[in-house]
Parts: C-alpha cells; structure tokens; sequence
C-alpha cells in the first residue's frame, strides 16, 4: 500500500434506477514510490470495459485482469513508471437489492405502489462495489464525486453541493465539492425522492427522508445538532465538514452508518413517531444518532491504520453515544442502560471460549456482525469507562484531545492512544491497556477475608472449564462499610494472580468494584459479608448499579456451575422491594432466560420466583404509564409485562387482553406499553388477529410499529399460526426485518419447538438474508433448539461449517452456548428431578 499511494478520486456515477443499473468513471491519480507495472485495485462485481493511462503524451490504453475470486483487477501500466500516475476507469454495475455497495432501497409512495432510492453503505470493504479502488481504511484520499440522474430527485454526497446542472432527457448533474483526506468506506452517495428538513440554528445540518416522513426527523435533527455542539466542545476540535446530512433509509442492514458528512440510518432510529414511538425509542435514536456523531472524529477524522484497530473507532463512538445522552438529558439515567445493554452483553459474550481480543489479530479479517460486535463495541466502550475511572475524567479528555490532534486526517494505531494518555496522565497506560486490549477474556476476582486482609486472586472467567490462563493488571476498588461511620474506598493495581488489601478492623462489609467501573466478575469466599450485603440491598443503602452487580456477578456464577441455582434464588429474595430499572431488568432477563431453557419441573421453581418477581415489580410501579413517571420506570414495564403474562399471571394477562381489544377497535395504547400489549394480544389471539397485524403492518407509516408488529408475530402460540407467522416472515416481511419474528420466537416456548424443522426447510430461502441478518437468525435458534436433539443439531452445523462459509464465527459461538445450555438443564434436572419420573 506504501508502494503505491491513490491521491485524488474523481467519481461519476450515473444512475438509471427504472433498471436498476449504473455506468461509472473512476479517475483516480497515485502516488508510486517505486518503479511499477502495475496497479491492484479492489473491484467486486463491477464490468470493467476500459482502463486509460493519462499521460502528457497522450491517453495509452492499458490491459487489466478481473480476479473475482480476490476482488481485484489487476492494471498493467505503459511501462514502468514512477511518481503520479493517472488512470480512468470505466465501468458499469447493479443497483443491487443486497443492502451493500451501492444498492437499492424500497418504500411505498403516495399511490400504494412502490418506488426506489439508491444508496451506498461501503463498511467494511464493499466501495469496490461502487467503483475500483484501493478498499483498506489505512489508504485515504480526496474524493470528489459527480452524479447524474433525473431531475426530479435529490442526489446527495458527503460534501456539499458545488455545482447542478441540466441535462437532456430530464436529467441533471451535480458536482460535490473535494472531502478531506479520508478513507473508502465512509464515501457516501445517493439519489433519491428525498424531503428535507432543515435546522433552523445550524444551517449546516438537514434531515433527508422519503416524501412526507421527514417531518418526524424533528427531534432527531435537533439532537444531532446537540450532540455535534457536544463533541466539538469536548474534543476541542471544530467539525471540518461544511455540511452534515443525516438521512433515514428505509432499507438498511445496520443500525447506522458515519459516512462523513452523510450519516445514514434506519428509519427507526432518526424518526421519531408521535403514538408509536416509545420512551425506549426515544433513547436509542439519540444514543444512535450520538454514536455516528462521535464517529465523525472516531473514525473518519482519525482512522484506524487497519481493522485490526477497529475499536478505535468503535468503542469510542459506544461509550460516547451514552455519554453526550447522559450531557443533554442526565434525567433518563442512560448510563444504567449502558450496564445493561453494553457490559452485561459483553461480559456475557466474553465468557465463552470462542472469544476473541478487543484488537484483532493482525492479518485476519473482521466482519461487524453477532460475534465481533459484544466485543469491539460493548467490551471496547465498558474498557474505556474502565480507564476513565482510572485515571479520571480530566486526564481522559486531555489525552483523547491530544490523540486527535495529533493523528488529525491521518491514521492511528492502539500505541497512539496509550502514548496520548500517557503524555497527559504521566501513568503507565500502555502496559496496563495492552491485558484488556490485545487478549481475550475478563478475570473473575476471588476475594476471601483474613481479620483486617482481604486476599485478592484473579483468573480467567468463563461458563466452561479449558480456558486458556491469563492475568490482567486489574484497578481493584474496595469499599468498605465500618461499624461505624461512613464507608470508605480501598484501591490496587493488582498485577498478577495474587494480591492483599488491608480494610482494617471493625468492618461490616465490603463490596468489591463499587459503581462497577472494573470489567470483571466477583466471587465472594464470605457467606457472612454475601449476607451483610444483602443487608445493604434490602435497604438500598447500596446504590442501584451496585444492586445490580450483585445479582448479575451472581447468576453467572450460577451459569458457570460454580454456586447452585438455590444460592442464586435465596439472595434474590432480597430484591423484593426492588423498584429501581438496573437491578430489576438484569435480574427479570437472567430468570428469563433460564426459563427458556429449563426442563419442565425446573420451570415450575424457576417461573414461581419469577412471576412473584414481576407481579411485585408491576404492582410497585403500576400496569400502565403515569404522565412524569421515569424512563427507567417505562422501559422496565415494556420488557417486564409480557413476561409476566407468560408466566401466568392473571392480572396481566387480564389487563393485556383488554388494551389489545382497545387497540384492535381504533383506540390508541401508550406507546410505552404498545409492544407488551401487542405481544399479548398475539399470544392469545387467533385467524382474526394475525389478519389485524398483516392489514396493521401495511397502512401504517411509523417504522418503530412496523417492528413491534414484526416482533409480535412471533409471539403466537396456536400451531397454525405459528406455521403462519413462519411463512409469513419469508414471503412478506420486508428483508431488512426477517430475523426480527425469528428472534422473538426463540423466547416464545410455543413457538420454539417449530423453528428447526422451519429452517432446514427453507434453509436456501433463509441463507438469502443479509449475511449480518442471517447470523441473527442462527445466533437464536441454536441455543435453544438444539436443547432436545443436541447430538443432531451439533452435527448438522459442523457438517455445514466444512461445507460453507456462512456465518461460521456465529455458529462457533452459538453451538458453545447450546453446550452450556445443555449443561444448566442437565444440573437443573439433578437439583429438580421431576417428581413423575
């Protein structure tokens, strides 16, 4: 890459969307360092037809190679040559339906017919699919892009306009001014029957979205403007962008894309919906428009030297996309969802053998998908506020303040960042960052007391025995609660397997990693301070994030084999008076889930602590929103309801069933509870019902129903309309959404014994789906299926993974949970052997 560097891109693309084709010149000028034949350059699907050599002397013609294989084309030049070389491409391709590349997205127009976009989404490696270049985020370049279409529609880049003019046949160009240096995947171009919406305070920044839906971008277009103003004051450096478009895609795999200057997002997720949009909605567009923000320093100001430094990017615009949240509306305590969404995941992830480091190995290829992103995301953002409560919140800002100037429009690698805070924090970063970062796994810290000592170990935490050994340098807090007087912080670096703090006398209790900055789990040797904490819990003398941790450190000992399912019951009994979202969401899920997967005599025990659980948490909070109540309070009903009517409660499914009958007549339901109310109604609802949610899932036009309804179709339990609803996901659901009934019926125990014979059935069809969608689809279906025909299910996915390529990371992972699935099912029977056998 060094050898030969591509300076300048000039793109033109011009579109024909009636069939779905494109014709494109790529004139692009390279730097050779070194005498060279020849030029690689990434290209996928594109007929190259002519490639020319323009020199002084004149334009030479130059023959190629198209290797599909490798997804290169290969250019032998007139000659040796050295310094710039300028070559045009000429080509032509699909407007392909795949959501990659340059593709084609669908929505419904005025008339009831359909009508077509077409956009790019390059991340990783798919801008060879748009137009030949060298596709690897460590070689930037200055873009500028050309496009032509008809006049009726909006084209859009990420720079702003610098020149529109008219054509023949109703057509137009329009010429985008030069980007900044900047890599292949964040070029962004799309032409489209666009509406905008302006910002009335920052002229730079507009909403774009299908005609008459661009009015619901209000909000979204407000925060983006507030999370822009946020990181420019944090990060001390001015967005270098003349303009910021943020632009809703019916159509799209991911949740959202950074393209500089051309942010792209799922409807969902920029739109908010008034009626259908939750509180929880509500939250995930600004956390999601927060992160694409941060992305744009994340990212595209300073870019990783090689996906092997993806978290670069990644793990910052996670921790920031909670963290500018959290500036603008500190009352929806978003940091509680960042426990429960970002760390729990990851520490969950991160327990299995088939894991990974937050830096990928050099050489190996990364794929965003279920698999990678717990890790480079979640792990990468829950390290990062580990760090930040290290060394603090000054020094943090002041070392990324200095790792972004000093990498500005360039390309930076892990050791850049630990050299920044180290020059700020005068603290030996890199060798402490270097455990977390560059090796797999978390420890689990063992903690037993000897009078005024505490004897610290550390090793390796996962579900199953075989890990591979490692120690990390683990900032260990203590806090302690004396006898008497106020509790105070105890602190170490432990820097190998065994370490001591000294507390003192008269101690009380202890609770190790207190507001849970540490990433790692704890095991307590000390039934006498389990017992005093508990205590504190009860009381809630101890706050909620460490309520939280209790509970959840606890129930993955449990899952791991090393405490009972008793033990793990008993210390719940504690949270009976338990109101907070934290500490009551991780503990209603963890009961959840083991739910699922228990036979039918550990589900009585299981769904009896359960059901009193949620019914005593409905019962605190109510069954229905309160005007002013919190967002804790909304998010933790919707997720809390519908299990309590699966579980059997009376109340709720009284209260459900007569919400739906209201819905189904025309009467609105709170959108906070919309999604219960609608999983209810599915799940006791019949031939009428499902006909409901098709005529429902076509006439509305909020995109956040759409996916309540797509999720409530998985919710049946009358055989024949799970059969329906099976069918229905393939033929009808549109494909950006397919995995999202799949899902649903994995938790649905009605639903999930249909769902293997479904998918070898219709195992071509479902293989079709977006590679990242797809891997949703097997990531959760095998854990639960292959509970009652394991030896056949492992067999089959091993066959597979010798025979194809798809999605072989997530099957690894996947196949590793249904083994330990197995094994709590198996450790349950023992502890709760049915009493008729």
């Amino acid at each position: 890459m060094d050898m030969m560097r591509p300076l300048h891109y000039h793109i033109r693309i011009d579109t024909d969307l009636d069939r779905f084709r494109f014709s494109g010149t790529a004139t692009i000028r390279f730097h050779a360092d070194r005498p060279s034949r020849y030029i690689l350059l990434n290209s996928l699907e594109l007929a190259v037809w002519k490639v020319i050599s323009q020199e002084d002397r004149g334009d030479t013609p130059c023959s190629f190679r198209i290797d599909p294989e490798k997804e290169t084309v290969a250019i032998d030049l007139p000659g040796e040559r050295t310094g710039e070389i300028n070559l045009r491409i000429e080509y032509e391709g699909l407007i392909n339906d795949r959501m990659a590349g340059f593709y084609r997205s669908r929505y419904t127009g005025d008339d009831g017919g359909p009508r077509y976009m077409a956009v790019t989404q390059f991340q990783e490696s798919d801008a060879r699919r748009a137009f030949p270049c060298i596709d690897h985020p460590g070689v930037k370049s200055v873009f500028e892009v050309e496009l032509i279409c008809d006049a009726h529609l909006t084209a859009v880049s990420n720079t702003a306009i610098q020149k529109e003019t008219g054509l023949e046949n109703d057509r137009k160009r329009v010429v985008f001014e030069a980007t900044p240096p900047m890599s292949t995947y964040l070029v962004f171009f799309g032409v489209a029957e666009f509406d905008a919406l302006q910002d009335s305070t920052d002229r730079r920044i507009r909403a774009l979205a299908v005609p008459k839906a661009a009015t619901y971008a209000e909000f979204g277009l407000e925060f983006t403007r507030q999370a822009l103003q946020f990181c420019e004051q944090y990060y001390d450096l001015p967005y270098p962008l003349s303009k910021l478009d943020v632009i809703a895609v019916p159509d799209f795999a991911f949740g959202a894309m950074e393209n500089w200057g051309a942010i792209t997002f799922r409807e969902n997720l920029l739109l908010l919906y008034p009626g259908t949009t939750s509180s929880a909605g509500k939250e995930r567009i600004c956390e999601v428009i927060a992160h694409e923000i941060a992305h744009q320093w994340f990212g595209n100001l300073v870019t990783p030297n090689d996906w092997t430094f993806l978290w670069l990017n990644e793990s910052f615009a996670t921790y920031f996309g909670f963290g500018v949240v959290d500036h603008y509306y500190p009352e929806w305590h978003i940091w509680d969802q960042f426990i429960h969404t970002q760390t729990e995941a990851a520490l969950k992830r991160d327990a299995l053998q088939e894991t990974f480091s937050i830096e990928i190995p050099g050489g190996e290829h990364v794929v965003i998908n279920t698999s990678t992103a717990p890790i480079i995301y979640s792990k990468g953002g829950s390290i990062l506020r580990q760090l930040e409560g290290f060394i603090g919140h000054d020094d943090f800002q002041k070392g990324l303040r200095h790792y972004l100037e000093s990498h500005a429009y360039g390309n930076a690698s892990s050791r850049h960042l630990w050299e920044a805070f180290e020059n700020i924090s005068q603290l030996p970063i890199t060798r402490m960052m270097k455990s977390w970062i560059e090796q797999p796994g978390y420890p689990m810290i063992e903690v037993q007391r000897d009078g005024h000592l505490l004897a610290i170990t550390q090793n390796r935490f996962s579900y199953l025995p075989g890990s591979a050994e490692s120690t990390w340098q683990v900032p260990v807090t203590v806090r302690v609660f004396p006898e008497s007087g106020d509790p105070f912080d105890a602190q170490m670096l432990l820097d190998g397997q065994h370490g001591t703090i000294d507390i003192g006398d008269h101690v009380a209790a202890y609770k190790i990693n207190p507001e849970h900055t540490g990433f790692y789990r704890v095991l307590y040797r000390d039934p006498v301070n389990i017992e005093a904490l508990g205590a504190r819990v009860l009381t809630k003398e101890l706050p909620e994030i460490d309520r939280w941790g209790l509970q959840n450190d606890l129930h993955a000992l449990f899952c791991s084999g090393l405490v009972p399912l008793d033990e793990y019951l008993s210390f719940l009994r504690v949270y009976h008076d338990e109101d907070a979202f934290l500490p009551l969401i991780s503990l209603t899920s963890n009961l959840f889930g083991t739910f699922l997967i228990a036979d039918q005599s550990a589900q009585k025990r299981i769904g009896a602590a359960a059901l009193a659980m949620v019914e005593g948490a409905l019962a605190r909070i109510g069954y229905e929103p309160d005007d002013g109540e919190s967002h804790g309070t909304s998010n933790l009903r919707d997720q809390i309801l519908f299990q309590a009517v699966l579980y059997g409660s009376k109340d709720a499914e009284k209260r459900t069933r007569t919400l739906f009958d209201q819905l189904t007549s025309g009467s609105p339901v709170h959108p906070d509870i919309l999604k219960s109310i609608m999983q209810s109604g599915a799940l006791f609802g019949d031939g009428e019902t499902f006909d409901w949610f098709e005529d429902r899932l076509r006439s509305t036009d909020s995109e956040h129903e759409r996916l309540q309804i797509t999720s409530a179709i998985g919710c049946f339990r009358e055989s024949s309309l799970i059969e329906r609803a099976l069918e229905f996901t393939l033929g009808t659901i549109p494909d950006r959404n397919k995995f999202i009934p799949i899902v649903a019926m994995a938790a649905n125990p009605y639903a999930m014994p249909h769902l293997w014979t479904w998918y070898t059935a219709n195992l071509e069809r479902i293989e079709a789906f977006h590679p990242l969608l797809y891997e949703r689809v097997v990531a959760a279906l095998i854990p639960v299926c292959g509970l009652d025909r394991y030896d056949e299910l492992v067999d089959y996915f091993n066959r597979y993974m010798q025979e194809k390529d798809l999605a072989r990371d997530v099957i690894k992972l996947s196949l590793e949970k249904l083994e330990i699935n197995r094994r709590i099912r198996e450790r349950l029977m023992d502890a709760y052997p049915d009493p008729g056998m």
